[in-house]
């Protein structure tokens, strides 16, 4: 038997609120009905929800909260809606203000950076409040950007001397060796998405005059043995793919008035068969003691194209079948053992 339908309204009186909220040709309504689940239309300045009474409350306090941020001068795109949706459906006691209200100013030229769940604004939080955070998710749920941002702000803002950007030179089914140039030339496209981020947020030529003078460095993991990192943000993204002494290696280099970051996504190692992940590692060791925090990122945090959400949880369950089927091989093979042990020890033999 389906629900049965309820009505809702909410009306806008401020004209320039009404056309954020509703987007062009009323693409942010669409948008909100696709995630919601509820209908959404627009009559003069009143928004109308139909559906079940689960989804129209849900789409009725998104518009709620969104009319009070868009008020207060927040700008919304599809992407806002997709991702607020998702985060009040898995936390239905936070707020959209308490999701989206966290800015991190790096340049004043550009949009300020927001993160768009309730884990991605845990996530900066703990960065602004311990020196070691773990930010461990799939692709996509903005590990990497929000530390880059946080990095590129605390820089901006003299709160310290430089930033450290290292990735693990890792091969993902290509041979380093086969690359053109010398060993900087090859690792060169594993960093690239460092500076990809970077000038997001900042001018190229500033990035570039901060790179001269050595106060943004984006290096292989590699070369960070032997160094002290004072008065530095370092990040380490890709950590899935360091393996255990470097991990090791690189939470030892960390100095008086720095802060690091480790992201990566434990699922998605490219060491080599055997090999066992740093990352992995440094949570099973480090989880819980003083100073250091681990967020976990879920495909609901993901803000990539919707198609992305699909494809990690597409993974994931794979990925689950595959334990479930592990974990019973070995079920199987232990009992098995033990039936012949008991054989040995002339006892009668439990598959009989």
């Amino acid at each position: 038997m389906s629900e049965p339908l309820i009505s809702d309204r909410f009306e806008v009186d401020n004209t320039a609120v009404l056309m954020q909220l509703s987007g062009p040709q009323s693409s942010l309504l669409a948008e909100l009905a696709r995630q919601s689940g509820a209908e959404v239309s627009l009559r003069g300045n009143v928004i109308h929800f139909l559906g079940s009474e689960r989804d129209v409350r849900l789409a009725h306090r998104f518009v709620s909260d969104a009319a009070e941020l868009v008020g207060r001068g927040f700008e919304l795109n599809t992407n806002d809606v997709a991702g607020s949706i998702r985060g009040l459906r898995a936390d239905p006691n936070r707020s959209l203000t308490e999701l989206l209200d966290e800015t991190i100013i790096v340049n004043t030229k550009r949009r300020p950076i927001r993160p768009k769940s309730a884990a991605q604004q845990q996530y900066v939080e703990q960065i602004r409040t311990h020196d070691l955070t773990f930010g461990i998710g799939p692709a996509g749920t903005g590990k990497t950007y929000l530390a880059m941002a946080m990095a590129a702000a605390a820089l901006m803002q003299k709160k310290v001397k430089r930033i450290i950007l290292a990735r693990p030179a890792v091969e993902a089914g290509e041979k380093l060796g086969f690359l053109p140039g010398d060993m900087a030339e090859k690792v060169n496209p594993y960093l690239r998405p460092l500076y990809d981020a970077l000038n997001d947020m900042l001018e190229f030529e500033r990035v570039e005059q901060l790179r001269e003078r050595g106060q943004i460095e984006v290096a292989p993991l590699a070369f960070m043995r032997g160094r002290t990192l004072t008065d530095s943000f370092v990040i380490l993204d890709e950590a899935q793919n360091a393996t255990s002494e470097q991990m090791r290696m690189f939470l030892t280099r960390l100095g008086f008035g720095s802060k690091a970051v480790v992201t990566g996504d434990i699922t998605q190692s490219d060491l080599p068969h055997g090999a066992r992940s740093g990352l992995r590692e440094a949570r099973e060791l480090l989880e819980g003691v003083s100073g250091i925090s681990f967020c976990r990122f879920t495909d609901v945090d993901v803000v990539r194209h919707p198609l992305v959400q699909k494809i990690v949880v597409a993974y994931e369950q794979r990925d689950e079948r595959v334990r479930e089927q592990r974990e019973q091989e070995q079920a199987g093979r232990e009992a098995r053992l033990q039936n012949r042990e008991r054989v040995r020890a002339g006892e009668p033999d439990g598959e009989r």
